[in-house]
């Protein structure tokens, strides 16, 4: 009778573990088998941050919003205004603002950079606003700014209304345009220290408790090599996320909107990029191009900049790339599959000097 008890005992724990695993291993994705692209996003792309190649696509150029997502250009914005210590004074406009919050009150004073913490981290649309007014005098200014850096990066499909991405039916974006967004903004020091921290203390002048702010991005931590970047929901936006990783030199930039499973699905397509694709050095630094000599002297064709391009990793689109150098006129070229990709100047070297 002990026996039985003790195997019903045994029964309930080990099903009782299996469930718990079970729950675990919803956000860590296994090790051991090969990872799809796919995805049931409505928009989906999976791109290399330093070349923007984009790797992996499901309806690119749709135009649909991206809620909260819109959070990365307006810290793009705000971080390449160089005034990140700056104290903010809060208006009251940025006050009760609808959804998210970091519960900002009128004339509470924080730095710039603590108001990313809020926007980024927990999503903080108040911080949004807040910003927008510090920084342009107002939201309709601060969209301008948006968009204008926007076509400066090549994101010509998107317009921004808001800074934090509560619905606009003039609101909207792509993937891929997002993607390069999310790159650009990766490129920054200061963004990537915001977007991966897990948790913050900032200001908290008229609270009586510590204000510690928090990430929602879930896969810092649960999938190696995450550093980013920005979460996202409305009723009209789905859920949308865009995630980031970096392992061996190398960063993918994953955006998936209007996906129900985003952080799963995420996962998978930067996993798939990392089991397929990898960095490979096309140019090294300081590559010598040719040697010329006159009897008198001997001129080195150099290149001082190096090029690295994602390519799979079996070798299958090594014979794509191309690499032409005109000596002549000092001109390198790199192409993939007769798209240029690389270009740069030739120096010259005299080594009788």
């Amino acid at each position: 009778m002990k026996n039985q008890s003790s195997k019903k005992f045994l029964t309930v724990v080990l099903c009782a573990l299996c469930f718990a695993l079970a729950v675990c291993g919803l956000l860590n994705v296994p090790q051991a088998h090969a990872y799809r692209a796919t995805t049931t996003a409505k928009g989906a792309v999976l791109m290399e941050a330093g070349s923007r190649r984009v790797l992996f696509s499901r309806n690119p150029d749709a135009k649909m919003p991206m809620a909260s997502c819109t959070k990365i250009m307006t810290a793009l914005v705000a971080i390449e205004s160089g005034e990140l210590d700056k104290t903010v004074e809060v208006r009251p406009e940025a006050c009760g603002v609808e959804g998210s919050s970091v519960y900002l009150r009128p004339k509470e004073k924080l730095t710039l950079k603590e108001l990313l913490y809020g926007l980024m981290l927990q999503s903080g649309n108040d911080c949004a606003v807040a910003i927008a007014y510090e920084l342009a005098g107002g939201v309709e200014n601060f969209a301008d700014m948006m968009n204008s850096r926007a076509k400066e990066l090549g994101a010509n499909n998107t317009n921004f209304v808001t800074p934090n991405g509560l619905h606009d039916d003039n609101h909207y974006t792509t993937a891929y345009d997002l993607g390069l967004i999310a790159c650009q903004a990766l490129s920054n020091d200061t963004f990537r220290e915001i977007v991966g921290t897990k948790s913050v203390k900032i200001s908290n002048e008229g609270f009586d408790y510590p204000r510690v702010i928090t990430n929602k991005n879930k896969l810092l931590g649960r999938l190696d090599g995450a550093d980013g970047v920005k979460t996202g929901y409305t009723k009209k936006a789905g859920r949308c996320f865009v995630g980031s990783a970096t392992r061996n030199g190398m960063s993918l930039v994953c955006v998936v909107l209007n996906c129900a499973p985003m952080f799963e699905e995420s996962a998978e397509l930067i996993e798939y990029g990392f089991e397929n694709y990898a960095l490979k050095r096309i140019l090294p630094k300081n590559k010598m191009l040719g040697l010329k000599t006159d009897g008198k002297s001997n001129l080195v064709y150099t290149c001082a900049e190096g090029f690295s391009y994602p390519l799979r990793k079996d070798g299958s689109e090594d014979n794509k790339i191309s690499v032409l150098t005109d000596t002549e006129n000092g001109k390198l070229e790199i192409k993939f599959d007769n798209e240029l990709i690389f270009s740069s100047t030739i120096g010259i070297i005299n080594i009788n000097d």
